[in-house]
């Protein structure tokens, strides 16, 4: 429900929206004619591309790719119709962080911004008045966007296994409500999401009490059970205090977050180089540059949003503790006692707002093809600027290096011929392409670089197949008149 400030402006401002995007794709003959040879294997359809993950980035490329004339695709995704990606699940802020007037997943199309569909919805002084995009109107104008461009998604199916032993197509295991099936694809782009490389971050010390007494941030934490509870928050990023102010606008009894950090941090890096010369230049910079840019990122870590963190310190019963890593966890009468090197306190509940973590390895559909991944800890690049601790340092040493185009290399040339067929488009590309394949800033760049990727090398492959067409073309243009 939203407030009086998004009050409809016109009921026929979205309808005539629809129409002008619908002229200008025309005019730039948006999406192009279909062009690649349809393939089959023994009678069964083999698809150019499936992509996996029906969220932002998962459906960006698949506008992108129908947008240069690959219209043999399907998105597949494992949540309800409706609910794809994190905004409406474990996204718990109460506006987005990026500015309101980036241009997104729009691809070069001004009807397709969110701004044009805000205003067709609300009005110009609405807009104008408008501070932060509200997060789940923002997954509002994502269905909009699949809806407008048909990009249908086939929800509650889940991906099993991805096997690339054969070099000529991918072929993928999946469950839907109906079973177990299998699908063949040239192409399979990975779009599943920050935890598509690996999974929730959970320390290791969550593991000395009953799971009852925690959850991970991205976890679906029933928020209305801890009302009145004593809750602890252990993290200090945008996660952290958005999962805190949650907690206590749901009326719990005390909120205690925990940081191992003496300060937050105050200064986002990346903010201060943010261009489109990063945007594009980023994937050229030497192994050694990538490497640093990162390191030092990451060192610095992202401070929480100003406004988060006025979102729970409004509250008199939240409290913070800086300098506080967890020492120990232990559960004692029915609750948890969770001591630090400042002190000891009593918790009902624990929220772990860790982050996320890179390991291939742990995804079970990716085990056919994990083995054979290369990954940045085997380039054998140390960091240029002294070294990362822990969780960080690993990350970046088990980032998959990828090709150009996102797809995986090898680690020995020949062990899995059809990986060069999977791409990666998730959040662990980073090192390899720049901050291009999740976040708001420059989501239709990455999807391009991906898409002008996958047709290249559709058409290199068929290139016999086009030169027979370009030989068999015989439509005249002189007529004899």
């Amino acid at each position: 429900m939203h407030d009086t400030a998004h009050k409809p402006a016109s009921p026929s401002g979205l309808p005539a929206l629809e129409a002008r995007l619908r002229q200008d794709m025309e005019w730039l003959q948006i999406p192009a004619k279909e062009w690649v040879p349809p393939r089959t294997v023994d009678g069964e359809r083999i698809w150019d591309v499936v992509v996996i993950g029906g969220g932002m980035a998962g459906i960006t490329a698949r506008a992108m790719l129908k947008r240069y004339g690959i219209h043999n695709q399907v998105v597949l995704d494992r949540a309800r119709a409706g609910r794809e990606g994190p905004w409406i699940t474990y996204a718990r802020m109460e506006t987005l962080r990026s500015p309101k007037d980036l241009t997104g997943p729009a691809m070069g199309l001004p009807a397709l911004t969110f701004r044009a569909w805000y205003e067709a919805r609300f009005g110009l002084e609405a807009w104008r008045a408008l501070d932060k995009i509200p997060r789940a109107m923002w997954m509002e104008y994502l269905v909009w966007v699949r809806k407008v461009l048909e990009l249908p998604v086939r929800n509650d199916t889940t991906v099993k296994m991805i096997d690339a032993g054969n070099p000529d197509y991918v072929r993928l295991t999946i469950t839907t409500g109906t079973g177990e099936e299998t699908m063949l694809a040239r192409r399979v782009v990975l779009a599943n999401g920050r935890d598509g490389m690996g999974g929730a971050y959970i320390p290791a010390i969550a593991r000395t009490i009953p799971k009852r007494y925690w959850a991970h941030s991205m976890e679906n934490i029933d928020f209305a059970a801890l009302k009145g509870k004593r809750v602890a928050v252990i993290g200090g990023g945008a996660s952290a205090m958005d999962n805190a102010a949650t907690a206590l606008e749901t009326g719990c009894g005390r909120l205690d977050m925990f940081v191992r950090r003496p300060d937050f941090p105050r200064v986002h890096k990346f903010n201060g180089i943010g261009s489109q010369g990063v945007v594009h230049g980023f994937a050229g910079l030497p192994d050694e540059w990538k490497w640093r840019f990162l390191d030092y990122t990451l060192s610095a870590q992202t401070p929480p949003p100003r406004a988060s963190v006025l979102r729970v310190s409004r509250h008199a019963n939240a409290h913070f503790h800086l300098g506080s890593p967890i020492r120990t966890l232990a559960e004692e009468g029915g609750h948890v006692r969770l001591t630090t090197p400042k002190g000891t306190y009593d918790e009902d509940f624990i929220i772990f707002a860790t982050g996320f973590w890179v390991d291939i390895k742990s995804r079970p559909e990716l085990e056919k093809i994990a083995p054979f991944i290369r990954l940045w800890g085997e380039r054998c690049v140390p960091p240029a600027d002294g070294s990362l601790e822990g969780k960080a340092d690993m990350e970046l040493k088990a980032s998959p290096d990828l090709a150009p185009d996102f797809s995986f290399q090898e680690n020995v040339r020949g062990a899995c011929p059809g990986l060069k067929h999977v791409y990666c488009f998730t959040f662990p590309a980073t090192l390899s392409h720049g901050k291009v394949s999740g976040d708001i800033p420059a989501i239709s760049d990455g999807p391009d670089r991906l898409a002008r990727g996958v047709v290249r090398s559709l058409f290199v492959e068929d290139r016999a197949i086009h030169f027979e067409n370009l030989r068999n073309f015989a439509v005249p243009d002189l007529q004899g008149d």
